[in-house]
């Protein structure tokens, strides 16, 4: 695939969940999309809260771990995924321009740590994650 980024490192780090880029999302500004994903699995508004205060994207993905799941996580996951990036995106107008600026270039979330869910390994994976920036990105056109 020629046209096509293939990790979100570089100049395309800011379509990583981790990037730097505050979100605010069900009236809560978390520091990444990450951070803010972490939250929507749960109802919990003291964890939300404490999640929102914790300044490193792994320490927030680590604390989503432990956490007791929403009843619906599995039905809601993709589309609460898709709701924090659109807000990402919608909320940081610099970042936006840079996702409209990557045209129809295929997005695939390239990784080493085996998550074959929201991107792929050596090409191999669901890449929900590259699938829903695509679609925030139809959206914001």
């Amino acid at each position: 695939m020629s046209n096509a980024i293939l990790e979100f490192k570089g100049e395309y780090h800011f379509l990583d969940n981790f990037y730097p880029a505050p979100v605010t999302w069900e009236g809560i500004t978390y520091p990444t999309s990450e951070h803010a994903f972490q939250a929507a699995k749960t109802f919990d508004n003291d964890f939300r809260l404490q999640l929102a205060q914790v300044e490193s994207p792994f320490r927030a993905k680590k604390m989503g771990r432990a956490v007791n799941l929403r009843t619906d996580w599995e039905e809601r996951k993709y589309d609460l995924m898709e709701e924090i990036v659109l807000a990402k995106f919608h909320q940081n107008p610099d970042l936006a321009e840079k996702l409209i600026a990557t045209g129809d270039t295929h997005l695939e979330e390239g990784n080493h740590h085996n998550d074959t869910t929201w991107g792929t390994v050596d090409g191999v994976g669901k890449n929900w994650l590259g699938k829903i920036l695509m679609s925030v990105r139809e959206k914001i056109k």
